[in-house]
């Protein structure tokens, strides 16, 4: 293979890359644990945080906390297993680029 023909594939791998990036940061994800329901966007950026309220006493604070903690867990997992999914063709033997 020729310098200007892996140059091109090279060219193309990072517009690809660039691409799975961009829809994997506009991608919303919702993390769910029983009380609380967490909004995240593909940056890891909270967008929404919601309590059913209707269910929950003031001592359930603390398991409230628990929760959202789950909650918001699930969303940087599912962003984190999407990132893998899309990303690891490019970087298969590349570790720790994403």
């Amino acid at each position: 293979m020729n310098m200007q023909a892996m140059l091109k594939q090279a060219q193309k791998m990072q517009k690809d890359m660039m691409n799975a990036q961009e829809e994997i940061n506009n991608t919303v994800f919702t993390g769910k644990s029983s009380l609380v329901t967490v909004t995240m966007d593909g940056t890891k950026t909270v967008k929404s945080v919601k309590i059913d309220a209707d269910e929950l006493d003031k001592e359930d604070i603390e398991m409230l906390e628990d929760m959202m903690i789950v909650a918001v867990n699930d969303c940087v997992k599912q962003i984190n297993d999407l990132t893998e999914k899309k990303m690891g063709a490019y970087t298969k033997g590349m570790p720790g680029l994403f």
